[in-house]
């Protein structure tokens, strides 16, 4: 894992390496998720980079991510096709997972609701953990659009659950 900047500068950056219930360092492979290992794992994902997919926030059980709307993004309506808008849903859940449960983590499953077309200049999903315990979190996460004068309308909203694959 790539040690954490100045804790004080940006909280986000900060790297837990014990585990307080058990009172010892963890394996690897339960090692928290640092912003720096978290943005190398977005970085990647071959499909992320073709998106041009931002981390714009990370830590203490949230995610945000962002994508500038391109019109090779868009369905035959002029909104963002659904499956980008479940793409950054997904993504956005696992990265906020990832802030309990360590960086080996993968979606178990999730549950998206469109609600309204998704139009503007900005895809932004922001996922926060529900609950976690050792081996899996809920996560729920909101997908908005931003347009040009800032203005956010929601757009979906999605719930899932992330498991550990770490091994004990």
């Amino acid at each position: 894992m790539t040690p954490s900047s100045d804790p004080a500068a940006e909280p986000a950056r900060r790297e837990t390496s014990a585990d307080p219930a058990a009172g010892s360092a963890r394996p690897e492979a339960f090692a928290a998720l640092d912003v720096s290992t978290a943005e190398q794992a977005l970085h990647a994902q071959p499909f992320s980079k073709l998106l041009g997919t931002r981390l714009r926030s990370f830590g203490d059980g949230e995610s945000t991510l962002e994508l500038d709307i391109r019109e090779d993004l868009l369905q035959q309506n002029g909104f963002v096709h659904g499956g980008v808008l479940s793409y950054a849903a997904d993504n956005a859940i696992t990265f906020a997972a990832g802030t309990a449960l360590g960086a080996a983590v993968l979606t178990s499953g999730y549950s998206i609701q469109y609600i309204r077309p998704a139009v503007g200049s900005l895809l932004r999903a922001r996922a926060e953990v529900v609950h976690a315990g050792r081996r899996q979190a809920v996560v729920r996460c909101e997908v908005l659009t931003v347009a040009e004068d800032g203005t956010q309308s929601l757009c979906a909203v999605a719930q899932g659950t992330v498991l550990s694959a770490g091994r004990p």
